[in-house]
């Protein structure tokens, strides 16, 4: 916790108004199962969010970061948490599990939430998530300005020269929903997993406005000043606009077609 307040700090200082953590910022990724887990869990009025909290109340900045929430129905949550000063958190858990996570934590059942804030509508989701069209297209349709993302990515096999197919893939999602996106990437190795350091804010056009350094494992600070205005046009030309061009007529009737071998194809792919 004191690394995280002391890195709000530094941002804040240098300019952030909105500042966003890792996923699991608070306790950490790695668990055996979910009873390790559990161990570490809090509530959204624990330690780890009331300190985020207060220190956003008191720098007049918004926090968005990642912990290990408590459910006492069952195993506990890969939630993040959304701090605007003078508010109640807002809490999302992150609804796509990632690999093993369904051996330690409860699904989210809910979509992202949409905060309005002095700098712009405000999402938020996590890790995996990103990689559903569907999960970005529905904030980015409820008029998200900026979709935040607590994430933790581990590090993959990749062609040289190429960046982190995570990266690609969250640059697509922006540049598809004229939406921007901010995503926080752990750094450094826990339990043998090498995270690949790749933070990135990308805005609504699809290109990075500042990433971290891929070649590097110490802890890192990135910063962009983004016109959150650029996500409420979706317009790429005269004619043609990403949101207006959609033909919900067909989609659905596709949905319906499709819907045997669309799950069964999902069911048998195990890559990420």
């Amino acid at each position: 916790m004191a690394e995280s307040l002391a890195l709000f700090h530094r941002a804040v200082d240098g300019g952030a108004r909105v500042v966003v953590f890792p996923e699991l910022a608070s306790s950490g990724y790695a668990f055996a199962d979910s009873v390790e887990a559990d161990a570490a869990a809090e509530t959204a009025d624990g330690l780890a969010v009331s300190s985020w909290r207060q220190a956003a109340d008191e720098r007049d900045a918004i926090v968005v970061a990642g912990f290990c929430e408590a459910n006492e129905h069952g195993a506990p949550y890969n939630s993040a948490a959304v701090l605007v000063p003078g508010r109640a958190p807002v809490i999302y858990r992150k609804a796509h599990l990632w690999d093993a996570e369904r051996t330690v934590f409860t699904a989210g059942e809910a979509a992202p939430p949409v905060i309005e804030t002095e700098h712009g509508r405000i999402s938020v989701v996590i890790c995996y998530d990103l990689e559903f069209p569907e999960w970005i297209r529905n904030p980015a349709l409820r008029g998200a300005d900026l979709i935040c993302a607590p994430v933790n990515w581990p590090r993959m096999p990749r062609p040289a020269g190429e960046r982190p197919g995570e990266v690609v893939r969250t640059q697509a999602q922006a540049a598809m929903n004229r939406v921007s996106i901010a995503a926080c990437d752990r750094t450094g190795v826990e339990r043998g997993i090498d995270w690949t350091s790749a933070s990135v804010i990308v805005d609504a056009n699809g290109w990075p406005l500042d990433m971290a350094d891929l070649d590097q494992s110490r802890t890192e600070t990135i910063t962009a000043d983004v016109d959150l205005s650029e996500s409420r046009n979706k317009k790429l030309s005269a004619y043609s606009d990403v949101f207006a061009d959609r033909r919900t007529d067909l989609y659905s009737a596709m949905r319906s077609d499709a819907h045997g071998t669309s799950e069964s194809a999902m069911s048998e792919d195990p890559q990420r």
